[in-house]
């Protein structure tokens, strides 16, 4: 019986992701790791992904109106046939090396279109977004961005409308890796941790050094969620709500 009613909590958990997917919006995801030795980062979402959506990642400065380097990269992201559950961390890189290796641990990543081509991130002021709607004209949305600006209030990120702290975070000046170290269990919401995870105190921050072939964390966030009992409940009583209108209508 508990093997049955894992599949059956399973089988709810999918459906429930995809039915909840919706649009993406600012603060929605967030940077969880940084490292600038391997051009690679991890982030979290704090909802689910609907399957096949498609999120840009750059590290062209934006100035409030334009990118303003026609020489550097910007990445897609096709998230992949299944829908994302809230609470996944996923794990990216994109190695400027020859040959260049470029990857998502869900999904695949790739070059955009559009872009330049100085690959890779550096330590040092640097900002970059992910963001919504197209990789070389203007981004419809901006979803989170981090920073190694040596500035309280960077203006790359306050150009796109995003507040460190808030939406975005910022790393030490010559950040060569940084990574959230807080809490991933516990809160009641994903919302919940969004304060969390945007707060530089809670990051292991440690400037400048070497970190190549460092492993960042993909532990997924964790949310209280009912027992699969409840699941078998929940359903035992809309069968009976179903059975009792039925008779009704008879």
């Amino acid at each position: 019986m508990n093997k049955q009613l894992s599949i059956l909590s399973a089988a709810l958990l999918a459906m429930s992701v995809s039915a909840s997917a919706q649009a993406l919006t600012t603060g929605d995801m967030a940077f969880t790791s940084f490292n600038a030795d391997d051009d690679g980062w991890a982030m979290v979402t704090f909802v689910d992904i609907a399957a096949n959506s498609t999120i840009y990642f750059s590290d062209n400065e934006w100035n409030g109106t334009a990118f303003a380097d026609s020489n550097e990269h910007a990445l897609a992201w096709n998230t992949g046939a299944a829908a994302i559950a809230a609470g996944s961390v996923v794990v990216f890189t994109e190695i400027d090396a020859s040959p260049d290796v470029i990857s998502a641990s869900v999904g695949t990543l790739a070059l955009a279109s559009t872009g330049g081509t100085n690959l890779g991130f550096a330590k040092s002021n640097e900002t970059v977004y992910a963001f919504l709607g197209d990789s070389g004209i203007a981004p419809t949305t901006f979803l989170t961005a981090l920073t190694t600006e040596n500035d309280a209030a960077p203006a790359n990120v306050t150009n796109a409308g995003l507040t460190v702290g808030v939406n975005a975070i910022a790393l030490v000046p010559d950040a060569d890796f940084g990574e959230y170290t807080g809490a991933r269990s516990g809160q009641a919401t994903f919302a919940a941790y969004k304060s969390m995870v945007y707060d530089n105190a809670n990051w292991n921050d440690v400037g400048s050094g070497e970190f190549t072939g460092n492993t960042l964390d993909n532990t997924a966030f964790t949310v209280a969620v009912p027992e699969p009992e409840t699941y078998a409940l929940m359903l035992a009583g809309l069968g009976l709500v179903g059975f009792m209108a039925r008779r009704r209508k008879a």
